[in-house]
């Protein structure tokens, strides 16, 4: 796992619950690619698109965790209302850009 680096963006721990849920969809992505190179069946199609949808969902929920976590951060080290509505902002403009 990378290190964790100190700064104000996200708290240690937070990166490193999303360092952990990430590297767990990675082992899944894995699992899926030995699925693919395995398919013999048309079955084995349905238990791929299964996995894939499952990787997926837990990628869209480490989005989602990702945006709250720099929520919660940034506005607790907001040092005013014109800070903490700029970070919010910025947030809103992420949330609209990639999800």
């Amino acid at each position: 796992m990378a290190d964790i680096v100190e700064s104000t963006a996200l708290t240690p721990l937070q990166k490193k619950d999303l360092l952990h849920r990430l590297a767990r969809i990675e082992g899944q992505l894995r699992g899926v690619q030995k699925l693919i190179a395995q398919a013999a069946t048309p079955s084995d199609c349905d238990a791929v698109a299964q996995q894939m949808a499952a990787a997926r969902k837990a990628l869209d929920r480490s989005f989602v965790q990702l945006l709250t976590s720099t929520m919660q951060t940034q506005s607790a080290n907001a040092r005013d209302l014109s800070e903490a509505q700029a970070s919010a902002g910025k947030l809103a403009a992420m949330l609209d850009k990639f999800a």
